[in-house]
């Protein structure tokens, strides 16, 4: 999972690090839940950052980790079963990591990352869709070149072996990733 508010390491005309800002990202996601609604959950807490040329669009060196622990759904019943091993089995998989090593631009503000996602201990591939809203100096705090993205993406849950639910229609297989930084 990419995203997010990004502060560079070092500035020039060249690719630059950024790092995920944990106080502006969001990583959130919805799965219809007995067909009548989506559920929205986030995970708080999450880290990370990639290697980026504003002048080429190339992007390498993307790693975002998240503690599947930090689960937040505004429902602790069901945040405690969705932590348990019918889901994410936090206490044998505390992380989930998205790791890629490029992008495919689409135009200037769009373009895609495939990269590879590691949940339950199985790593597959998974595409995202990502938007550059702004790049610009940050107004406030540190000042610094900021850039900001949503991120969109889909995966089905039973690709790693997460099929509570699935085959009676409880809980949806297809799960919307959104990040917002």
């Amino acid at each position: 999972m990419l995203g997010l508010i990004f502060l560079p390491a070092f500035a020039a005309a060249e690719p630059e690090r950024y790092e995920l800002d944990p106080e502006h990202t969001t990583v959130a996601f919805t799965v219809q839940h007995v067909g009548y609604a989506a559920t929205l959950g986030l995970f708080a807490e999450v880290e990370g950052g990639f290697v980026y040329d504003r002048e080429t669009q190339e992007l390498s060196d993307v790693e975002v980790t998240v503690a599947t622990s930090s689960l937040e759904t505004m429902n602790d019943a069901r945040d405690q079963h969705v932590r348990s091993d019918d889901f994410l089995d936090v206490e044998a998989h505390p992380q989930m990591i998205f790791v890629a090593d490029g992008g495919e631009p689409s135009d200037e503000s769009t373009g895609t990352v495939a990269g590879e996602l590691t949940l339950l201990g199985e790593t597959r591939p998974l595409v995202l869709d990502v938007t550059l809203n702004k790049a610009a100096e940050y107004p406030f705090g540190h000042g610094r070149f900021t850039l900001g993205l949503s991120v969109r993406g889909n995966l089905s849950r039973s690709e790693w072996g997460m099929d509570y639910g699935v085959e009676n229609g409880l809980v949806g297989d297809e799960v919307q990733l959104l990040i917002e930084t």
